[in-house]
C-alpha cells in the first residue's frame, strides 16, 4: 500500500503497526500545533485549517483498521459522537450527569474504539473488505 492510499483511501485494510505510526503523528502534530498557536507563533485560523486538513486522513486510516477488525466503517462515527459530546456544553445538567455525558461517555468511547483498534488483532486472511492487509510502502522503490 502507497501513502497515498494510506492516509488518503478509505479501501482496504491496514494492520495495527500502521496504525499506531499514523496515531503516533497525529499526537505529535497536534501537540506541536497546539504548541504553537498557544504562543502565539501560529494563526489560530491557520491551525485550524490544518485541523481541519488532517481529519480526512485519520478517517481514512481509521477506517481501513475498522476494515481489518471485521467492522463497518460506520463505526469511526462514534469517535465523532464522543468529539460532540466533549465539545458540547452540558451546564443544563444536573451536577454529575455533567461530568458522564460530557467527560465520561466520551472518553469510555474514545478509550474503547482505541483498544479495539490498537490491540486486537484484525481478521485473518480476506474477508468482506478486502485482502489480507498490507503494509506500508514508506519509502519509495529505487
Amino acid at each position: 500500500m502507497t501513502l497515498q492510499q494510506w492516509l488518503f483511501s478509505i479501501k482496504g485494510r491496514i494492520g495495527r503497526r500502521d496504525f499506531w505510526i499514523w496515531i503516533a503523528i497525529w499526537i505529535m502534530t497536534m501537540s506541536a500545533l497546539f504548541t504553537l498557536a498557544g504562543s502565539n507563533l501560529l494563526n489560530l485560523q491557520t491551525a485550524a485549517f490544518i485541523l481541519v486538513c488532517l481529519l480526512w486522513p485519520t478517517a481514512a486510516v481509521t477506517i481501513k483498521r475498522l476494515h481489518d477488525r471485521g467492522k463497518s466503517g460506520l463505526w469511526a462515527l462514534l469517535m465523532v459522537l464522543a468529539w460532540m459530546l466533549l465539545a458540547g456544553n452540558w451546564a443544563i445538567l444536573p451536577g454529575v450527569w455533567q461530568w458522564a455525558v460530557g467527560r465520561f461517555v466520551p472518553t469510555l468511547i474514545l478509550v474503547g474504539m482505541l483498544i479495539d483498534l490498537g490491540a486486537f488483532i484484525g481478521t485473518q486472511d480476506a474477508n468482506k473488505y478486502g485482502k489480507d492487509t498490507q503494509d506500508v510502502k514508506y519509502r519509495a522503490d529505487s
